[in-house]
């Protein structure tokens, strides 16, 4: 829940850490051992099978460009892997410079992590380097094992109590984010001081607290709809684009079949949809419910213009 005229804590704190190792203990490696073998795991079940605009799933682990490395990070991430070790190949000489880049700007992990299951994100990347080009990732996620049981359990007992199977694309979303909604209220304190003793920032907080900030709203929401079988990730609005924050606002994309039978990505933001007000009532809209971005901007300027959703459409691609 929300008031128009104030702005909240939303996006956690996404980090990227660096290290170089030492370069003796690298040449050293190196004599020892020179065959650049790639592990792989096998993927967890929350790995999505879907490219993206911006990011595309790989099997090809050795990076020639930018976007290969950037694709290689969501791919590890996305596959659940805690690490993952490749290669940059002698003639791609600005490899090293590249992967510095994506590893160090949180603007750039941020919207990568949107893309992924929220099972599956994280809450920072360390990437080590060497000079003689191997890169290893270890990914610390957001949710552990315990947090994720619990999750999926009370979302299939909700699902089967909602008894929504019969219904079309739009009553079966509308009743999730309805009973979201009905459910939960934007915890505030976190808001005001950053600071709460509730999960509100993980879709915990409104399963179990009754209390969420946008990322709860949306982490919860993305995951009933990867369980409904719908295509998803997030879209994030960071500081760059908020001239008076120093957060971020975040929310739902989804694919789905419009009225006039073709395939769309729709915004859907419910922290929004759950407006504070001075008396405490609770409140209900469908403002920001399944809209184009033309929607959402026209919602956005109905009384007070706002900025939380002036997101970069760089980044997110299917909206261009």
């Amino acid at each position: 829940m929300k008031n128009i005229l104030t702005w909240f804590f939303c996006l956690g704190a996404i980090t990227g850490t660096i290290a170089f190792l030492n370069p003796i203990s690298n040449k050293l490696s190196d004599l020892i051992s020179n065959n650049n073998t790639l592990v792989f795991k096998d993927a967890n079940i929350y790995q999505k099978k879907k490219s993206y605009g911006y990011v595309q799933l790989t099997k090809d682990f050795v990076p020639y460009s930018f976007q290969d490395i950037l694709n290689i990070y969501y791919s590890v991430i996305n596959a659940g892997w805690d690490t993952f070790t490749f290669y940059c190949p002698e003639e791609y000489s600005d490899c090293l410079n590249d992967v510095e880049t994506i590893s160090g700007d949180e603007l750039i992990l941020t919207h990568l992590n949107n893309y992924v299951h929220p099972f599956n994100s994280f809450t920072n990347v360390k990437t080590q380097m060497k000079e003689s080009g191997e890169i290893t990732l270890n990914v610390y996620y957001l949710y552990d094992e315990a947090k994720i049981n619990l999750i999926n359990q009370k979302v299939d007992e909700i699902l089967k109590q909602l008894n929504i199977d019969n219904m079309n694309d739009y009553d079966k979303i509308k009743t999730i984010h309805d009973y979201i909604i009905n459910n939960t209220k934007y915890d505030i304190e976190r808001n005001e001081s950053n600071n709460s003793k509730y999960n509100s920032y993980t879709a915990y907080g409104p399963l179990f607290e009754g209390l969420a900030t946008c990322n709860g709203y949306t982490d919860l929401m993305a995951i009933f709809l990867s369980k409904m079988g719908y295509d998803n990730y997030k879209i994030a609005t960071t500081p760059e684009e908020i001239s008076y924050s120093a957060t971020g606002h975040i929310w739902n994309a989804v694919y789905l079949k419009t009225d006039d039978n073709k395939y769309e990505w729709r915004h859907l933001d419910l922290t929004w949809d759950d407006p504070v007000s001075s008396d405490g009532k609770d409140n209900l809209t469908h403002d920001y419910f399944l809209v184009t971005t033309e929607g959402m901007h026209s919602a956005d300027n109905k009384g007070t213009a706002i900025e939380e959703h002036n997101f970069n459409p760089k980044f997110y691609l299917e909206f261009k």
